[in-house]
C-alpha cells in the first residue's frame, strides 16, 4: 500500500518494502520518527534564527534520512541544500530561512498524516 499525501511529498512505499509486511516495524519506526522529527525541527529552527551555521548543518544533515524513510523527497532535498548552504562561509540565512519553513509546513501536515497511518496499523 502506498500513501501520498496532497503535497505529494509522504510516500510508504519504501517504508513498507523494508517493513515486509512487519506492522509493528512500521508503527516503530513512525512513532520514533514522531518524537525525534520536532526536537531536530525546534533545534535547527533556533539554529537557524541563530545564523549557527555548524549546528543548522549537522542537524538538517540529522533529519533527512528519516525523510527519505517516508519518502519526503522534497523535503529532503530541501534539507540537503540547507545543510550545504550552511556548511559554506558566510551562508545566506534568509534563504536558508525560506527553505526550513517550507519543508517544516509539509513535515508538520506529513506527521499528522503518520499519526493517523500509525493508529489505523495498530487497531
Amino acid at each position: 500500500m502506498s500513501i501520498i499525501s496532497p503535497k505529494n511529498d509522504l510516500d510508504l512505499t519504501y517504508l513498507n518494502e523494508v517493513a515486509d509486511g512487519s506492522n509493528e516495524f512500521i508503527i516503530e519506526t513512525i512513532e520514533m520518527f514522531l518524537v525525534q522529527a520536532p526536537e531536530i525541527l525546534e533545534t535547527l529552527e533556533l539554529a537557524i534564527k541563530n545564523q549557527d551555521g555548524p549546528t543548522s548543518s549537522s542537524y538538517a544533515h540529522k533529519l533527512k534520512p528519516n525523510l527519505g524513510i517516508f519518502g519526503m523527497l522534497k523535503s529532503q532535498e530541501l534539507f540537503r541544500e540547507i545543510e550545504f548552504a550552511t556548511k559554506g562561509e558566510a551562508p545566506d540565512f534568509s534563504q536558508v530561512a525560506s527553505k526550513f519553513l517550507a519543508a517544516k509546513g509539509t513535515i508538520l501536515e506529513n506527521m499528522i498524516a503518520l499519526e493517523k497511518i500509525k493508529k489505523e496499523k495498530e487497531a
